[in-house]
Order: C-alpha cells, then sequence, then structure tokens
C-alpha cells in the first residue's frame, strides 16, 4: 500500500457495467515526509474519502481483494482513510490538525 492525498475525483457515464456505481478519485502520492510526489494514480473509493485527505491506496492484484471488487477491472482501491502517520516516533500527519 502507499500513502496518498486525494485531489479530485474522475466522473464517468460510460464505462464498464461491473463500476456502476463505484466512486473514482484522483489521488497523489506523498513520500514518508509527507512530500507530494510527482506520481498520480485513479482509485476506486469504496471508503468515502473526501478532497485532500490522506488515504490508504492498494494496487495490482490486491486492489482486487476486497469482496465485491473480484471481477471489477480495477488497478487501485482506496482501502482507508487515514487519521495519523508517524514515522520513528515522530507526527508527519495527523488528520485533526489539518482542519
Amino acid at each position: 500500500m502507499r500513502i496518498a492525498i486525494v485531489r479530485g475525483t474522475v466522473t464517468s457515464t460510460q464505462k464498464d457495467p461491473s463500476l456502476t456505481g463505484v466512486k473514482f478519485l484522483v489521488v497523489q502520492y506523498v513520500d514518508l515526509e509527507g512530500r507530494p510526489q510527482p506520481d498520480y494514480a485513479v482509485a476506486a473509493d469504496p471508503v468515502g474519502a473526501g478532497a485532500e485527505e490522506w488515504v490508504l491506496v492498494s494496487q495490482g492484484s490486491a486492489a482486487r481483494q476486497p469482496r465485491g471488487n473480484e471481477t471489477r477491472p480495477l488497478d487501485a482501491v482506496v482501502m482507508a482513510i487515514i487519521d495519523t502517520v508517524s514515522i520513528d516516533g515522530r507526527s508527519v500527519y495527523n488528520k485533526r490538525e489539518q482542519r
């Protein structure tokens, strides 16, 4: 899994029938210091993340592991909305401090 920030949404009215009802987000990956990286992805969002929230994104075959995704053509899925990130005892991100 990778840490990312939600940057936007993707809307598509014409899509594979298995994707009906799936919300898609544009996410930007961050490094372990919380700095945005130049790589982005479009990820399915079953957890209801919002703009600028930090999320955990699973990619590849792991994105199809959660129930209901087994047959969907997904390469990235938001698995969780992050509350805090700490590395070596140091806070990198705290959702409460971002408001």
